[in-house]
């Protein structure tokens, strides 16, 4: 497991099996798009695209984020998957940048679940 973390924020690159066997409840967002999402998802992710991330960072814009999302504690563990680890480690910066403070990056992403033998499912949860 793989860490980089500074005073106020720490975030942490897991593999998906050590996302599984986790003890700590970790809230999962999958940041890739809603058309990949329906494809397959890892069960309880829930879906918040990259560009979406993004966009609701600006403070004149942060109302267009879902309110679930808006809702969260700064504290709240989340973690972030795409499809092979290239949109998450932006998303995963991104929240940081929007003050919280435990982000997980899933490596490898959604390739790597399904290579690691992982469930998934199709369309919405």
């Amino acid at each position: 497991m793989a860490s980089v973390s500074s005073s106020r924020s720490h975030l942490v690159d897991l593999s998906p099996e050590e996302f599984v066997q986790s003890a700590q409840p970790l809230c999962l967002i999958d940041v890739r798009s809603r058309l990949e999402y329906n494809q397959f998802h890892a069960p309880d992710a829930i879906n918040l695209s990259l560009p979406r991330i993004l966009i609701g960072r600006m403070p004149i814009l942060h109302n267009s984020l879902p309110q679930w999302f808006r809702q969260l504690p700064q504290e709240t563990a989340i973690a972030v998957i795409c499809l092979t680890a290239h949109r998450s480690p932006i998303a995963a910066q991104a929240l940081l940048e929007m003050g919280f403070s435990q982000i997980f990056n899933i490596s490898g992403g959604m390739m790597a679940w399904k290579k690691a033998g992982l469930p998934t499912q199709a369309g919405l949860p």
